[in-house]
């Protein structure tokens, strides 16, 4: 018995090495983009996180994850299958997105493959979570972030009327007397958006017990990034009429953006905890 199981142990360790090294040659060089997009693109710093996030919640459920059985399902395969064709798709249409989500797929029809269906479905949400760390298609992130682009700057103007400045709208085009700024896409929402909307899953995981309070948690996200955003034109705006657009094109326009995600880190985080007591 003893030496039918080393045998299986041994045939299951060849078959686990053979498919990183598989991994490791196909994906060798979207991996190296993938990390630069993370390194170069503001929009995706925060894919640096995601792993490690998601390497926590693993680590998170290691004392249930020792309870079930290894119980291979060939039916993995075909999960594997989809994952190849997806990759090839991929790399004929020279479609990055495609080629990264690619990865996820393999991922959970190892897992099913070797483990079994009842280890994906402990492991749905680190695995599932690795698509926060995948850049959007530009043909999918400009379709979002244009119509935001024209909200922030609708009510961004209202706001600013409100405030007696004297300040027109055209499109996401604001023009003072003496200036003329443009809601670009930093301003947009979608930017923090991503990279709340990923944390935001992950706080609510770890800060909430019920699911029902985690769906409304990260849906607070949506209006935490626009409307912290709109507070930075409006500053923005505020400044170019009064002291000039170098004045809000400056110091305050980078530090501002700093600011404004560390406010809305601040507003998850309480809505975190208004969330948990209500709920409570």
């Amino acid at each position: 018995m003893s030496e039918l199981f080393n045998k299986k142990g041994f045939s299951w360790a060849i078959s686990f090495g053979l498919l990183i090294l598989l991994v490791i040659v196909a994906y060798q060089q979207i991996l190296v983009h993938l990390y630069q997009d993370w390194i170069n693109d503001p929009n995706y710093s925060h894919g640096l996180l995601v792993p490690l996030i998601s390497a926590y919640f693993v680590w998170q459920k290691r004392d249930k994850l020792k309870q079930i059985s290894v119980n291979p399902s060939n039916t993995g395969l075909f999960l594997i299958l989809f994952a190849i064709i997806v990759l090839i798709a991929g790399v004929a249409a020279q479609e990055f997105f495609t080629k990264r989500s690619s990865m996820v797929f393999l991922l959970a029809g190892t897992i099913i493959f070797l483990l079994g269906w009842q280890w994906l479905k402990e492991l749905l949400l680190p695995v599932g979570f690795l698509f926060f760390m995948i850049p959007l298609p530009y043909i999918i992130y400009d379709a979002i972030a244009f119509p935001l682009k024209l909200f922030v700057a609708k009510f961004s103007v209202i706001a600013l009327k409100l405030m007696n400045v004297i300040v027109l709208r055209e499109g996401n085009i604001i023009m003072f007397p003496h200036t003329t700024l443009e809601v670009a896409d930093a301003c947009s929402g979608l930017r923090s958006l991503m990279s709340l909307l990923a944390l935001g899953v992950a706080l609510a995981v770890l800060s909430q017990k019920r699911k029902s309070a985690m769906i409304l948690l990260v849906a607070l996200t949506i209006p935490i990034a626009i409307i912290t955003n709109m507070i930075r034109v409006i500053g923005t705006g505020f400044l170019a009429q009064y002291y000039g657009a170098a004045a809000a094109e400056g110091f305050f326009h980078e530090f501002a953006g700093m600011g404004v995600f560390i406010l809305a880190m601040v507003l998850l985080f309480v809505s975190s905890g208004v969330i948990r007591k209500i709920f409570n």
